[in-house]
């Protein structure tokens, strides 16, 4: 299980060159999801029995930390999703990104993608989850700001990141609590454990998960980033955005339902943030012109409705939001992929500036006829199953069965208006003038819209099989008990069919007068001032502004201040504590001087006076370098040649650095005055008395430790190295020099991001400029020999 989730970073890396096979690159990424979904498919068996397949592996055994994977009836759906899914896309940004230069970046990234959320829905450590969790933020922000040229992508990519991260920040706290409340960090054990709703970290270990969850799933009041994502490519709209990374939050509430669920605060919250999400989003798919705006809000609406459907205090909740789950990812990722057909052909997404494709590109009318007849709830497409399940459950509540019924039909009513808007619009009637002359479209472009909208039209038709391989296992693991489940098309006249012909009909009334309720809606509209996104963009500028004021204030630029400021602070603060805290009444210890000692000593209070005194910034640096080898002498005669090699070869390389840098500069024109001096002299002797007196202290405390006798019995057994020092580097304190080494690096990219940043032109005057100076320092020079 571990080479499947690990497969798709193999694959990214390799991306870039595999790229170069031409048009069939498409065909040939895609045989990766294919082989992982035919994986996943052959524990078809042991899922449909209820068992648990579950791998773990050992990753930071000192933490607790596991890679452990668990595969049952809902994380082995979710699996087929991602990966099922994944084949149709691949093909299709073959097709549809054939002339993008930077295609090989493309796949590294979706594939970086399709991996971290396979490790997500597999994973069954909670801190494991987490990490794929954020790792699904990174890709997507990688892949939202795909066309990094567009000011729009880079706000959009932003936008979603740090919404998303943030709610992601929030989870890792919950997670966290909720490992220290089952005394387990493993999700299986969890499940299977004492009941934690009434534990006294239960109420905020919710509140940080939902928060988690609400964020990435695009609830209210954090939905407005997934229209914003919609800059992105329509391949990555269509996987990310109707299939799998925001169906990341509900599938986590559908995890957690077992250890989480069943409470008041549960049952109060889901409903009332899904209810609420489910009829904003419907209220404002409607009102876009722009397809995969329309799309992004129904989508909104979808997810809203499936964590409403997760919150409901009903056994057939359940079933309901599963089976809506499968429905929602094909008919949506099918009309995410014909309106990017549809760019890609005419050269608009104005869902007004289209008409009569159906003749031009007859196979994709099919696929989008299906897609919406399923969105609308038609028999017999799977989709009319999940409406009526929806209905089922909501008039089987027992309290609020009336209202919750009601804000079901009515954003059921506008979802169907949105079917019938977005296949109407751009295949019937007469063919309109576009941007761009449409024409056939390839076989990579269609294959996956008609293929998920084939695969709504089977599901409806073989509904005893859906139900018993695919929905019964998921079902069972939400409700953590064994669940049949029985679907079909035809249950006679009852309230659920009456119903969804109410909702058919109201749809197609209100698809009728959309244009009054769009002016309407619009007239009406106050979220431009004060809604949510107004707010995020009000609190981004005033964090920036912050930003702006303490870099200001605190980054001026002065290496003197900053040297000047920290050590200021720190004589008062320490010094301070050294007062208050230490008895001072007994004798400083007494200090045993020898010759060489002082010599040493001596040579380095000179070559310090001779680094103040200096005129030119060589003798500075060569004086430093003085200090450097004095300090380091000592260190070999107190027994540390270790130390004293490290210094040595320290000292050595920063000189060498320090003259080929500075060497070309001039001396010093400017210096201090006598005030800044005297200044600076006053601190500079205060902290060195500080420091002198702290390690005179130092000595006459005895604190007892065994550091010291540790690292001496365990460098050659446990790190099989000889040199203390070293092995406390690499192995003892290993992370804190990778943080070292890694902040290194990453501060060399930037110098080199900056240097790249210059044009070849400004190379060439810069060259330009060295050359005449260089010639001017020889015309001086041979006028001075001249002179003498």
């Amino acid at each position: 299980m571990l080479v499947a989730v690990l497969s798709g970073f193999g694959l990214s890396l390799a991306a870039p060159w595999a790229v170069r096979v031409g048009r069939l690159r498409g065909w040939l990424f895609a045989l990766l999801p294919l082989l992982l979904t035919l994986y996943f498919l052959s524990f078809t068996p042991a899922v449909m029995t209820g068992e648990a397949i579950t791998a773990s592996y050992n990753w930071v055994p000192s933490l607790g930390i596991q890679l452990s994977f668990y595969l049952d009836g809902l994380s082995w759906l979710f699996a087929l999703l991602v990966s099922g899914t994944g084949i149709f896309i691949f093909i299709y940004a073959g097709a549809y990104m054939a002339d993008e230069p930077l295609i090989g970046r493309f796949y590294a990234y979706i594939l970086i993608f399709m991996a971290s959320m396979l490790g997500l829905v597999l994973a069954d450590n909670l801190l494991t989850l987490f990490i794929f969790w954020e790792l699904t933020s990174f890709s997507s922000y990688l892949l939202i700001g795909f066309k990094h040229k567009d000011e729009a992508a880079r706000k959009a990519a932003l936008q979603a990141l740090l919404i998303t991260s943030g709610g992601g920040l929030a989870l890792m706290a919950g997670l966290i609590l909720l490992g220290l409340a089952g005394n387990s960090f493993e999700i299986s054990a969890l499940v299977a454990g004492e009941c934690l709703t009434e534990h006294p970290f239960y109420v905020p270990t919710l509140l940080l998960i939902l928060a988690g969850a609400f964020t990435k799933s695009a609830q209210v009041p954090f939905h407005f980033w997934l229209p914003g994502a919609m800059t992105a490519p329509s391949p990555v709209s269509a996987y990310l955005h109707s299939a799998t990374m925001v169906k990341a939050g509900i599938y986590l509430l559908a995890r957690f339902t077992p250890i989480l669920g069943g409470t008041a605060l549960w049952h109060l919250l889901l409903p009332a943030v899904g209810g609420l999400t489910m009829l904003v989003g419907a209220y404002l798919s409607l009102r876009q012109v722009d397809l995969k705006r329309i799309l992004a809000y129904s989508t909104i609406s979808s997810l809203g409705a499936l964590v409403f459907l997760l919150g409901l205090d009903i056994p057939l909740a359940a079933q309901a939001a599963i089976v809506f789950l499968i429905v929602h990812s094909m008919y949506k990722g099918a009309l995410f992929l014909i309106a990017g057909i549809l760019e890609h052909e005419t050269g608009t997404r104005d869902v007004t500036a289209l008409g009569g494709l159906a003749r031009i590109m007859p196979l994709v009318a099919l696929a989008a006829g299906f897609a919406a007849l399923s969105m609308a709830g038609i028999p017999p497409f799977f989709g009319f199953v999940s409406k009526e399940l929806l209905y089922e459950t909501t008039l089987g509540l027992q309290d609020n069965a009336i209202l919750f019924t009601t804000l079901a039909v009515i954003a059921n009513m506008m979802m169907v208006a949105v079917a019938v808007l977005v296949f109407v619009r751009p295949f019937t009637g007469q063919l309109v003038e576009t941007p761009q002359q449409p024409h056939a479209v390839p076989l990579g472009l269609w294959l996956g819209p008609l293929a998920l909208g084939l695969g709504s039209l089977a599901a409806g038709l073989v509904l005893a099989q859906v139900g018993a391989i695919l929905i019964a296992p998921a079902v069972s693991a939400v409700v953590a008990r064994p669940t049949a489940v029985k679907l079909a098309l035809w249950h006679g006249v009852n309230p659920m069919l009456i119903l969804s012909i109410l909702t058919v009909l109201g749809g197609l009334v209100v698809y009728r007068y959309r244009h009054s309720y769009r002016r309407i809606s619009n007239r009406l509209d106050m979220g431009r001032q004060w809604g949510p996104a107004k707010w995020y963009e009000f609190g981004l500028e005033a964090m920036l502004s912050l930003g702006r004021l303490q870099t200001r204030v605190l980054q001026h630029g002065y290496l003197r201040i900053y040297l000047l400021t920290i050590n200021l602070v720190f004589f008062v603060l320490v010094g301070l504590t050294l007062v208050t805290k230490h008895d001072f009444a007994g004798q400083l210890p007494s200090t045993d001087l020898r010759v060489h000692e002082a010599v040493i000593a001596a040579i380095i209070a000179v070559a310090m006076i001779v680094v103040l005194f200096a005129r030119s910034r060589l003798a500075a640096v060569v004086s430093l370098g003085v200090v450097g080898y004095g300090i380091a002498l000592i260190f070999v005669f107190f027994g540390a040649p270790d130390l004293a090699m490290t210094q040595f070869a320290i000292e050595t390389l920063t000189v060498i650095l320090m003259v080929l840098i500075l060497y070309r500069l001039p001396p010093f024109a400017t210096f201090s005055s006598r005030g800044q001096r005297i200044r600076d002299a006053v601190i500079a002797l205060s902290v060195g008395a500080l420091i002198t007196t702290l390690v005179l202290v130092s000595t006459t405390v005895t604190q007892p430790t065994l550091l010291t006798s540790y690292f001496a019995e365990n460098s050659v057994p446990a790190a099989k190295g000889r040199n203390i020092v070293n092995v406390i580097l690499v192995d003892f304190r290993g992370l804190d020099t990778l943080g070292e080494i890694t902040v290194l690096g990453i501060a060399a990219l930037g110098v080199y991001a900056l240097l790249r940043l210059r044009t070849p032109s400004q190379r060439k005057v810069d060259l330009t400029a060295t050359v005449e100076t260089e010639l001017v320092a020889e015309q001086d020079k041979s006028k001075e020999v001249e002179a003498m």
